[in-house]
């Protein structure tokens, strides 16, 4: 291994070694710090909250004050390990076996963060510490949380403190079986919904002087699976409904209930927005439960929206990186779930690369030290390209 990716391998351990389940932090961000402060990033420890939910620490450090600025983003926030018994190695050990680094956040995304601090902080040493623009990483604590007090609050302070960056790479994990496979220009939106269906309570013995909602929710539901919402367009997918739980909370066998609910998830693409689906989910169900004299209510959760990055300089060089590094001409994707780019994107233009998808969320997470070190050398390189390509001249 070479220097750098013994720096990308050393930090990257010591980020997944604190047990930083969302919304805690246990020293990452300091683990951060303590590299890129000898780089000469000025570094921002920036911790927000808001009422009825938990304080996030967040991390903004920068190099540089000009332009182009080139921001890298992502979480330093992991899921749960589960249970922990079931892992080979400990979740939080950051064990080398076989090749490979084991460990909760190893792929998402602890190893990338290590990588694209590495490969920058490799950069700003060749230039001496000068550099023709600026570097930054938005490092956030709420990714895998409400992402309430995460990257949309630091892009609001960056703004604020005349930090906008011009293009930003976010280090989510992005392919299926090999670095170099995909490059996110990005992502189908989500939108969470609960329906409740409200009857008339009674005996199973009489149904006829009840109004069973359990029929009724069924039938909703077939309904909304009945036709696709839709076939996808020129860079998504189809959008997809998906039924995520069903519940009725009836102790009794002999009892019809007074109520039943679902919820389901739609991720959706740019032939739908999120009021738009909400009315055509009211007109569905509503066509279904009039005639059977039911009632219902639906309820939504604030929706992440679906961005596309209109293709351009910032994925064209990511993907000459990639090629020159791995050999492969990575597809232009918008699969997979929602990420903070969606919240990045209406700041400058954003695209996600990163390690593989296959062991996130999953017992034994892990990532192979080749594709560390490729990944590592593509940040660097990508890094490189973006100022040769970029100059001084601002590009927003």
């Amino acid at each position: 291994m070479s220097n750098l990716d013994d720096k990308a391998l050393e930090l990257a351990k010591g980020l997944i070694r604190c047990r930083s389940v969302t919304p805690r932090d246990a020293g990452a961000i300091s683990v951060l710090i303590k590299v890129l402060k000898p780089a000469r990033f000025a570094c921002e420890k920036l911790n927000f909250t808001e009422e009825g939910t938990v304080p996030v620490d967040n991390l903004f450090a920068r190099i540089g004050d000009g332009s182009p600025h080139l921001c890298f983003a992502g979480h330093t926030d992991v899921v749960p390990p589960g249970d922990e018994e079931g892992w080979t190695h400990p979740p939080f050990g950051a064990e080398i076996a076989d090749g490979r680094l084991y460990g909760r956040g190893a792929a998402d995304m602890k190893g990338a963060i290590a990588c694209f601090a590495a490969a920058a902080i490799d950069y700003v040493k060749e230039k001496g510490g000068e550099i023709d623009g600026s570097i930054s990483l938005l490092i956030t604590g709420d990714e895998e949380g409400p992402a309430v007090n995460g990257t949309s609050k630091v892009l609001a302070w960056m703004e604020a403190n005349g930090n906008r960056p011009d293009h930003c790479l976010v280090g989510e994990p992005t392919n299926a079986k090999r670095v170099g496979d995909a490059i996110k220009i990005g992502r189908r939106g989500s939108l969470n919904s609960r329906l409740t269906v409200r009857g008339v309570q009674g005996h199973v013995a009489y149904p006829h002087l009840a109004g069973n909602p359990i029929k009724g929710l069924i039938q909703a539901l077939s309904r909304l699976y009945e036709a696709p919402l839709d076939y996808g367009s020129a860079h998504f997918s189809p959008s997809n409904l998906e039924v995520t739980s069903i519940d009725v909370d009836n102790k009794a066998s002999n009892v019809i209930p007074a109520s039943a609910e679902a919820r389901f998830n739609i991720r959706y693409n740019d032939r739908h927005s999120p009021d738009t689906l909400k009315a055509q989910l009211r007109e569905q169900i509503q066509a279904v439960l009039a005639p059977v004299d039911l009632s219902f209510t639906l309820e939504f959760e604030p929706p992440s929206h679906q961005f596309l990055t209109q293709l351009g300089p910032l994925d064209a060089l990511l993907s000459q990186a990639v090629n020159e590094v791995t050999g492969l001409t990575p597809a232009l994707s918008t699969d997979g779930g929602t990420s903070d780019a969606r919240f990045i994107k209406d700041y400058c233009p954003v695209v996600e690369f990163g390690l593989l998808t296959e062991t996130i969320h999953k017992v034994d997470e892990n990532a192979a030290l080749t594709d560390l070190q490729q990944l590592t050398a593509i940040y660097r390189r990508f890094i490189e390209l973006y100022f040769q390509t970029f100059g001084g001249a601002d590009e927003r």
